[in-house]
């Protein structure tokens, strides 16, 4: 079976060796060793020497050669809109509060998992809220550089 045993961010691998694409979730694309299957129907064995959080665009390395484009899938996702900048980070505190990834889009948009518990606590907040699908990209955190969770071991 094929492996891919490493992981180049977006525009730092030969895109013009690309074997094929691999369309994940947000939760798939914060796997470390997992059996996966690409866009083609080939199965491949996801084999990174630690976790990463791979982003729309990465490559992942193959060892038969070539690379793997990594596409964020859409998902379903609640998008609460706020009324300005202090409500959005209200809305922000409350979300992290209970360390849940969020995605902040065009500074007044807060995305997250889709959660009716949640949806009705960003109601309650006062934010215009809507259930969307779109690829999910959460904030990496003050520690994202340290590795997946934090952690630099």
């Amino acid at each position: 079976m094929r492996q891919a045993l490493q992981w180049h961010r977006a525009g730092s691998w030969p895109e013009i060796e690309a074997a094929g694409t691999v369309t994940l979730s947000y939760a798939d694309r914060c796997k470390r060793r997992i059996q996966m299957t690409d866009d083609a129907g080939a199965a491949f064995l996801l084999s990174l020497q630690r976790a990463v959080r791979l982003s729309d665009g990465d490559g992942l390395q193959l060892d038969q050669g070539g690379y793997l484009r990594v596409v964020a899938g859409p998902e379903p996702l609640v998008e609460a809109v706020a009324q300005d900048a202090q409500h959005l980070a209200k809305l922000a505190w409350h979300i992290g509060n209970r360390h849940v990834p969020a995605e902040i889009v065009d500074g007044v948009r807060l995305r997250i998992v889709a959660d009716s518990v949640l949806e009705a606590m960003l109601r309650q907040l006062g934010a215009a809220v809507r259930r969307i699908e779109a690829p999910f990209a959460p904030e990496g955190g003050a520690y994202a550089q340290l590795g997946i969770n934090g952690h630099a071991h």
